[in-house]
């Protein structure tokens, strides 16, 4: 997999994002009597043909904060930037930023509408944002998109049962090019799919960010796809970043104490290398977010946990060029800055 120029430009800025959720009782008078805080301080930033993996347990933040990405889920704090422009105020349905900017959801059975042919899938952005000037280029520009994916151009008079759950998302992938964004924000996209129809879906993803320069958020729980497709991986931990690094220096040397137990996690397929390898087994419940514990999240249940660890939550703070961690074990005296992770 190619990595992105060293100096390419960054595309999005994320800087202390947080998304609460009140939490209400009262039948006639609604009353506040807390808050979830599902995303909570989330700072990371993507160059332009650059993956950033998003990874953690489920329940984590990793799909608010997509959601958030996208504005289709409201902003408590924090700022977006993309492409230059702060788009944090900007409304998603007027906003410039909308065409640049897609997405590819989990579920391939539930993302397709059924009752529209496949040509009106891909095409209905081209007839949203009037991209068409006629019928005969809106057709053309449907039949380069399927086989942009891998599909025939015969195929867009179907419906979407009549193809598989791996068809089903390449014809996602399809609607989400169809405006030609810059930035595509995949959400778990090969998760409801069978093992040996998830490379296929992945390679045709690496293929286009190659051919066409996109960048993705790539949500995944999957280690062993986000380690495939990503050039860099930031992990959250009860809505908080925990950990960024390149996927290499992740992988093969993770400083975080639930980085690594995650991978820890992830078996091996020598028999010899899983016996000898040290494990790591994290005890105890994810914490509630109506609840969480004080100072670091993660103290309830880190094998490693310290007197600090309890009473004050650790900045993000830089290590070194890409490398930032959250934890008390890994002390800096700066805290990092969103947009030095770029590198």
């Amino acid at each position: 997999m190619n990595s992105p120029p060293p100096d390419a430009a960054e595309l999005l800025r994320v800087e202390d994002l947080k998304v609460h959720f009140p939490i209400e009782r009262g039948i006639v008078r609604r009353k506040q009597v807390g808050v979830v805080k599902a995303v909570d301080g989330v700072s990371f930033s993507v160059r332009r043909g650059e993956t950033l993996g998003l990874v953690g347990e489920s329940g984590c933040g990793k799909s608010t904060t997509a959601l958030a990405v996208l504005r289709m889920q409201p902003v408590t704090a924090g700022r977006i930037h993309f492409e230059g422009q702060d788009i944090t105020a900007q409304d998603r349905s007027t906003g410039s930023f909308r065409r640049r900017m897609q997405m590819v959801y989990q579920d391939p059975y539930g993302s397709l509408d059924p009752r529209m042919k496949v040509a009106d899938i891909v095409g209905e952005p081209l007839v949203v944002h009037r991209v068409c000037a006629s019928k005969a280029e809106y057709r053309e520009r449907v039949a380069e998109l399927l086989a942009t994916v891998g599909l025939l151009p015969a195929m867009a008079e179907r419906y979407p049962h009549e193809f598989s759950g791996g068809q089903r998302q390449r014809i996602a992938i399809a609607r989400a090019l169809s405006l030609q964004p810059s930035l595509v924000i995949c959400d778990e996209p090969v998760s409801a799919l069978d093992v040996s129809i998830q490379a296929q879906v992945v390679n045709v993803l690496m293929e286009l960010q190659q051919r066409l320069g996109l960048s993705y958020l790539f949500v995944a729980h999957d280690l062993a796809v986000v380690r495939h497709i990503s050039h860099r991986v930031a992990v959250m931990y009860l809505g908080r970043v925990v950990e960024i690094a390149s996927r290499d220096e992740l992988f093969d040397r993770p400083l975080h104490p639930y980085t690594q137990a995650l991978l820890s996690a992830v078996p091996v397929a020598d028999p010899e290398a899983e016996a000898a390898r040290p494990r790591q087994v994290i005890t105890g419940e994810v914490p509630s977010v109506m609840n969480p514990p004080s100072g670091c999240t993660f103290h309830t249940r880190c094998p490693r946990a310290m007197e600090v660890c309890k009473r004050e939550s650790p900045p993000l703070v830089e290590l070194g060029p890409g490398r930032a961690t959250a934890c008390h074990l890994h002390p800096a005296v700066i805290p990092i800055r969103p947009e030095a992770v770029a590198a």
